[in-house]
Parts: C-alpha cells; structure tokens; sequence
C-alpha cells in the first residue's frame, strides 16, 4: 500500500531523493517557453490594466494576506490571460491524487489548468502561492512540484508539465519533463516585468492549447 504525504510535507530535497529526480540550471522546454513570450505583444487595454494591477501590488504586497494577493492581483492577471477553452480550463484549490513510486501524493493547488469542464481530468499546469518569503509554512517550489509529478502520472505523458510558483512580488516559472525539473529566475511583478510575466502566461496558454489538442483562434 502506498503511503499517503500531503503535497506541503515535502521538500525539494525529499523529493528529489525520494523519485530520483534533478533540478538542471537550463533545459530546452523552459527556455522554448520563456522564448516565446518575447515574440508576443501586449494589446493597449492590457497595457492599461496590467500597469494598473501593478501600482496597486507595489502598494499593498506587504500588507496583503494571501487571499488579498490572490483576489486582488494574481487572479486579475490570470483572467486577462482566460486559461478557459474547450478543452481545457482553469481551476481553483480542487483535490488532485496519484501514485507516484511508492507514496500516494495528494493536495489542493493554488490552480491548476487541467483537461475537464467540471472538475480537473488530466493537469497541464499546478501553481502555488506564499504571501512572503521568510514564513516556514512549507516550500512552495516543492508543492508545485509535488503537484507537477501528480500531473505528470495523471496524464501517463511524454509532454513537459509547466508550473509556477509566487513568493509576494515574486513569480517563479517550472518545467518538469520525467525526472527532470528547472526553475526559471524569478519576475518581480510589481515592475515593467508585470508585462513580460503577462507574456509567459499567454504563451504558456498556447503551449497547452497544442498539447491539449485545442486550436486558439
């Protein structure tokens, strides 16, 4: 029987230990997807909105809890993107489970896009997010990354799984691509880098339009 650990009971090191897995400094799959959000342009309403959400988090980040940071910056940020198509959507603290070796790894992601209309089928993406840096409540890179293997068994896949993970101000960018994982540098959204953020999420929208088989017109 596989023993049952929450997605917050582990470390990076546990995990990478416990599933054989290594953390490189570069690989192909995220330098693609950073790639190809510099080939991307940002309408003016956008602009507009982004640069808005942006003064409002350097205002408040150290003030914020962690449903303030999310209601009031990181979910606007994910809509404008719109992670919701036919064949896939995005979903919010909804339970995902699997075997992996021998433990059984379960936990509620931040979000997660997965395939599915009414609950998450097969994940794409998991995403976690602390409020600040120096609480020791877990390691938010980890979860994401226990939520990444998850995926990555739910879907039996030879496709990268993505993820992300915010610290405050901070964005962080994840692939996992069998038992390989990187981590991007981190983006600090209350900067012009609010808009290059944006452009990693949308490029990321259509990665998983092409894994999931959903063409975005």
């Amino acid at each position: 029987m596989a023993t049952k650990k929450l997605f917050s009971e582990w470390t990076k090191e546990e995990l990478e230990i416990t599933f054989n897995l290594q953390r490189l400094e570069t690989h192909t799959t995220l330098e693609q997807w950073l790639q190809a959000a510099t080939h991307l342009e940002i309408g003016e309403i956008e602009k507009i909105i982004l640069d808005r959400l942006r003064k409002t988090l350097l205002n408040y980040v150290d003030t914020w809890n962690e449903i303030e940071l999310i209601e009031y910056f990181i979910g606007p940020v994910l809509a404008i993107v719109d992670f919701n198509a036919p064949t896939f959507k995005i979903f919010s603290e909804r339970t995902i489970t699997g075997i992996v070796g021998d433990y059984e790894l379960t936990g509620e992601p931040d979000a997660i896009i997965a395939k599915g209309r009414y609950s998450p089928q097969i994940p794409y993406f998991c995403f976690h997010e602390y409020k600040k840096a120096h609480e020791s409540r877990g390691d938010p890179a980890a979860q994401t990354l226990a939520a990444m293997l998850v995926a990555q068994e739910l879907g039996q896949c030879h496709y990268p799984i993505y993820g992300m993970y915010i610290v405050g101000e901070h964005w962080h960018f994840m692939t996992l691509q069998n038992d390989t994982y990187c981590i991007s540098k981190s983006f600090a959204a209350d900067d012009e880098e609010i808009f290059t953020i944006f452009n990693i999420l949308s490029a990321l929208k259509a990665i998983i339009a092409t894994i999931a088989g959903n063409q975005i017109t």
